[in-house]
């Protein structure tokens, strides 16, 4: 099965503001858009919105079949 795909959409930002985003991501660890996604995910929180966790894809290879040589 796929991973569950993810909605793109554009998205206008003042320059100042990405640029926090970048500068927060960084000192994160992670790229711009899981940042603005964390950010998000805080946000709705702290307004007491839930947010379902999607499935996280998985990683690696796949087990082997009984019967593959």
């Amino acid at each position: 099965m796929a991973a569950p795909t993810k909605k793109a959409f554009p998205l206008r930002l003042d320059p100042a503001l990405y640029a926090a985003i970048e500068r927060a991501a960084a000192g994160d660890f992670r790229s711009v858009n899981a940042e603005m996604e964390c950010l998000l995910r805080e946000a709705l929180a702290k307004r007491g919105v839930k947010v379902a966790i999607s499935e996280r894809p998985k990683r690696g290879r796949p087990p082997k079949e009984d019967g593959d040589a």
